[in-house]
């Protein structure tokens, strides 16, 4: 072969090469780069968590006043500023809005490709605020009262507790997704539990299918949290069903759809013992067979269990992808865990429990 063929050769294969290695760099990039300071940030977040000593020191507040006192040194001080009286109500309201807020700066500091799900996480209040006005209109209670100031229809759900009708409340829900169920409810082709199923249905829905729009590592992470959640929803429907004594025709329409696990051998069975039995035959039967008497006695210490496992599960997630979706996924299930420990632990301090129960108490929260 000619010098000049051999030459011309190996610059065609270099150029391939070259090429290659440029292609795969600026995915690279493209992929992990727009998580750089987010995902610092977050890390930065993360060390300002409470740790299990703040939460025992909280217990000690005795007062609510005490309790607001010792948490000023914290990122909730500018939720817990302008309380206009210290009852429990109101500093649930204020932590409710501090946990939103997070979810408002992930779809602020995180890429554009997978911000929006934040902002859809954050539909689940309007979700929320609309069963509960429904429930109080239906129970001819001051709807405002079970508002919480925070999702993107905000505005709509008040119109909707200061609505002088039920049909009024239609005309406001006019071109949102919740009209056609609720239009349902007022010709009584549903009832209202059947109306909240539908509306989680409905959001739950939309997570996955902006999960499953992704791709490669963000689809798998975004869609596994989804399904984690969603069977999460599910197991605990499914199985208070049972101790209800609930038959599967009752409990299937209660069921979200897009689970990772199936149910239905759960349904069939005759009571909880059964059903967690079967439940034991799942992916999810090494994470409760350490708690399993316990849940027989408590569902709580299931949905604690459950939640820890997604949380686990993310964390898992983060380690195999540094630079990914999981670590803001995973920061923001540590600060539900927080608040729910917060809003425990005022609720303990509200009712009077000495500070030795409320630490007892507010451990086994997750």
């Amino acid at each position: 072969m000619e010098a000049g063929a051999v030459s011309g050769i190996l610059d065609t294969t270099l150029a391939l090469v070259f090429t290659w290695v440029g292609y795969k760099t600026s995915m690279i990039i493209y992929k992990y780069t727009p998580y750089s300071y987010p995902n610092a940030r977050i890390k930065a977040m993360e060390a300002k968590l409470l740790t299990e000593q703040r939460f025992n020191e909280l217990a000690e507040s005795r007062t609510l006043q005490n309790f607001v006192v010792s948490l000023e040194d914290t990122p909730y001080r500018d939720y817990l500023a302008d309380l206009q009286s210290y009852d429990v109500e109101s500093i649930e309201r204020a932590l409710e809005k501090a946990l939103a807020g997070t979810y408002e700066l992930m779809a602020k500091i995180l890429p554009k490709r997978v911000n929006p799900f934040f902002r859809l996480l954050l539909e689940e209040w309007d979700v929320r605020n609309i069963t509960s006005v429904v429930k109080a209109k239906l129970a001819d209670e001051p709807a405002m009262d079970y508002v919480v100031e925070i999702g993107p229809m905000l505005q709509k759900v008040k119109a909707m507790a200061e609505a002088k009708s039920m049909e009024e409340i239609l005309v406001i829900l006019e071109g949102t997704p919740y009209e056609e169920p609720y239009q349902k409810l007022l010709l009584g082709e549903i009832d209202v539990r059947a109306f909240e199923t539908e509306l989680y249905k409905m959001h739950y829905g939309k997570l996955l299918d902006y999960a499953l729009s992704k791709k490669d590592e963000e689809r798998t992470i975004l869609e596994e949290f989804v399904r984690l959640r969603i069977d999460k929803l599910n197991i605990l429907t499914a199985l208070r069903g049972k101790a209800a004594k609930l038959s599967a025709e009752e409990i299937r329409p209660m069921l979200i759809p897009g689970g990772s696990v199936k149910l239905d051998p759960l349904l069939h069975v005759e009571d909880l013992s059964m059903a967690l039995a079967e439940l034991d035959s799942t992916k999810y039967g090494p994470v409760i067979r350490d708690v399993r008497e316990e849940v027989e006695k408590d569902l709580g210490v299931l949905e604690r269990v459950l939640e820890e496992h997604i949380i686990e599960r993310m964390n898992e997630l983060n380690r195999f992808y540094p630079l990914s979706v999981a670590t803001p996924l995973g920061y923001v299930l540590q600060k539900e865990r927080e608040v729910r420990k917060l809003r425990a632990i005022a609720k303990l301090i509200s009712d009077g429990l000495p500070p030795e129960r409320i630490k007892e108490l507010a451990g086994d929260v997750a």
